[in-house]
């Protein structure tokens, strides 16, 4: 009987134990922060620089979240957070950023700044050093990688200035016969094999970074952060993602931009661009006496919109008498690039470059987009392609 009332006492002893441990624990653990503060302590610019906390991995403009002013060189800002999220310290009018991913925690940023003498005042930044949050730690050692790209990207460039001058110049005046020369030699041909090496390594350590973060709001975050634009190619990246990243922040602003809302029934406004010269067109002068015009967003990049080419040409040589038009434009950031696609293409309508604000005007998320309107100025369809466009042509022009 003793030696079961010993076994007893002794087993509510440990338990006693093993609860005052956990109680003391939970005195002394940290707790969890429930907002987060940004602290920052940046030289090299004037007093009164204006500082802006800025959305950032949305493919949007957005609007600061927070705004202040250096003082002596510092500011703070301060808010609660759902979850980490990436944001754009911004300085001056948008001259100069430094990244960061926040979170619930005392975040502190240190940075030597100065302002550049050409004519925009860019600001440059050393020394950053971003402390205290666990999301921007990951963030970098995930995407640590980039700088071997950039490395290699520089590489494949040396020595190819020169001739890659001449290969410009020759586009911009149109000489075919000069740029077939350029091309045949065998330092371009070496160059464009190293380039689509690069492109190659470029594309499989995305494609990796992305996979790797499937089950988490990491996978889209990555996502939206490493492609400007999505085309359909993309869409199997979104559908292998879990139920708990797609429902997550960057999630749901990925499912916006992969699927965008139909525009179908809103009328266009007008708007001017600039084509391979330089020239200003009106949308409304190329479209003026013309039944239905095909607006189509496409990029060099874009394999599915380069693909997509020979159909619009069969289209346009079968149409453009009966009052069909199309006009294409561009929403590429290499305007070099553009042109060379232009050249290889030889589309025989208009083609312009956007200005970034078309493109947003018509809610462009994914390339390639079209979108077929009437006389009127109405959208009447979007996203035909091939078949579906043949079809519906033939049906609007069956006179």
């Amino acid at each position: 009987m003793n030696t079961i009332k010993y076994k007893i006492t002794a087993l509510c002893i440990c338990l006693f134990m093993v609860s005052n441990t956990q109680a003391q624990k939970k005195k002394t653990a940290a707790p969890v922060a429930a907002s987060y503060t940004i602290e920052g302590n940046v030289t090299g610019l004037e007093e009164g620089t204006t500082v802006k906390l800025i959305p950032g991995g949305t493919h949007s403009s957005e609007l600061p979240v927070a705004e202040t002013t250096l003082k002596d060189g510092k500011f703070t800002f301060t808010g609660k957070l759902k979850e980490p999220r990436y944001f754009y310290i911004s300085f001056g009018k948008n001259k100069g950023i430094i990244p960061v991913m926040a979170e619930n925690s005392k975040i502190k940023i240190t940075a030597s700044g100065s302002v550049s003498n050409d004519e925009g005042q860019y600001i440059k930044f050393k020394d950053i050093a971003v402390t205290g949050s666990k999301s921007h730690d990951f963030y970098t050692k995930e995407t640590a990688f980039k700088a071997e790209l950039d490395k290699d990207y520089a590489a494949y460039h040396v020595g190819i200035d020169e001739l890659s001058n001449k290969v410009g110049k020759a586009r911009k005046e149109g000489n075919k016969k000069a740029l077939d020369s350029l091309y045949g030699t065998e330092q371009w041909k070496v160059f464009e094999a190293k380039e689509k090496a690069f492109f190659t390594k470029v594309e499989k350590t995305t494609l990796d970074l992305i996979a790797k973060h499937k089950e988490t709001w990491w996978g889209p975050f990555f996502m939206m952060t490493n492609y400007s634009y999505f085309t359909p190619e993309q869409k199997p990246l979104y559908d292998q993602f879990s139920e708990t990243a797609k429902k997550s922040y960057y999630g749901q602003i990925l499912d916006k931009d992969l699927n965008p809302k139909s525009l179908i029934g809103t009328s266009i406004a007008n708007f001017s661009l600039k084509d391979k010269d330089g020239k200003p067109y009106a949308a409304k002068d190329i479209t003026a006496g013309k039944k239905y015009i095909l607006v189509d967003f496409w990029a060099s990049w874009c394999g599915p919109c380069r693909k997509e080419i020979p159909n619009l040409k069969t289209a346009y040589s079968e149409y453009s008498g009966k009052g069909f038009e199309i006009l294409s434009i561009s929403i590429d950031k290499d305007e070099k690039a553009w042109q060379k696609a232009l050249g290889q293409e030889n589309m025989q309508w208009h083609n312009l470059l956007d200005d970034d604000k078309v493109s947003k005007s018509f809610n462009v998320k994914a390339i390639p987009a079209t979108y077929l309107v009437d006389s009127k100025g109405v959208i009447i369809s979007d996203n035909l392609r091939g078949a579906e466009l043949e079809a519906k042509l033939k049906e609007l022009l069956k006179s």
